[in-house]
């Protein structure tokens, strides 16, 4: 189980750390926006800027998962960017879904492993 919660660690670190980085800087080409409301959404989210911030939670989730510091901390941090990746592909283009599901599952598998950083609070207190 440790040998593969660290690849899943390191597997979730380079994707974040690049992917995050590429919304901040754009050195991977992108496809052209999905039509409909997914194309509305993603075109929203470029001109108001949100990709920079959302870009930037998911470099420090990814360096931090390569550091192996502070991991729960980075599980947290990628909860709510795994947990919209998925719901924007559910509700408006459930043909890319395939690598927000593979995320999700290496994010399952690490945070199972750490699972003791989040004993206190996941306890019903009286």
């Amino acid at each position: 189980m440790k040998i593969a919660a660290t690849i899943a660690r390191y597997l979730l670190g380079l994707m974040f750390t690049i992917l995050g980085l590429n919304m901040i800087h754009s050195f991977i080409p992108a496809p052209p926006p999905p039509p409909g409301y997914a194309g509305q959404f993603s075109a929203v989210m470029m001109a108001t800027h949100y990709f920079y911030a959302v870009g930037s939670v998911m470099v420090v989730s990814g360096l931090l998962f390569l550091a192996n510091r502070y991991v729960a901390l980075a599980l947290v941090l990628l909860a709510p960017v795994l947990y919209n990746i998925l719901i924007f592909h559910i509700v408006m283009n459930p043909s890319g879904i395939g690598m927000g599901l593979f995320a999700t599952l290496l994010w399952l598998l690490v945070a199972w492993y750490h699972r003791a950083a989040f004993s206190g609070i996941l306890q019903k207190r009286v």
